[in-house]
């Protein structure tokens, strides 16, 4: 019984370090969001890769808690439909943005291409030979 307790204190020792981990990102990231305006590109870029993984890292670790029987044992049903309701949001505002820019990209290179300004170097390509790429893109 007691290593059964002390098995469960350690694995919620294991929540408390994510939870300050998530912390200083939200403070890591607060302070690049006030310095984005006034980044180059590729600092932008980078910065951006550097949220999409962020992102990816915790939503994995959402799905790991779905299928996690030790951790559902203690999730209600409120609390689930929080996690439901914060993810739809941002689903919806992920779609969105990348509606937006996927057709702002379309967009700004058939401008600068009628326009002469690049050379259209990479063939559009159907959906099927986009594998392991983003496959929504047609290049």
């Amino acid at each position: 019984m007691t290593s059964r307790i002390s098995r469960v204190l350690a694995s919620l020792n294991t929540l408390s370090e994510w939870v300050d981990m998530q912390k200083k990102a939200a403070e890591m990231f607060s302070q690049i969001n006030e310095i984005v305006n006034t980044s180059d590109r590729l600092t932008l870029v980078l910065v951006t890769r550097q949220a999409f993984q962020h992102m990816i890292r915790t939503l994995k670790a959402f799905d790991q808690w779905l299928n996690d029987p030790f951790i559902l044992n203690y999730v209600t049903k409120d609390m689930l439909i929080d996690v439901w309701s914060t993810t739809y949001k941002i689903l919806n505002e992920l779609i969105e943005l990348d509606i937006r820019h996927t057709l702002s990209v379309k967009e700004m290179a058939e401008k600068l291409i009628k326009e002469g300004k690049i050379i259209p170097f990479m063939e559009l390509r159907s959906y099927e030979e986009e594998e392991g790429r983003r496959t929504t893109s047609p290049l």
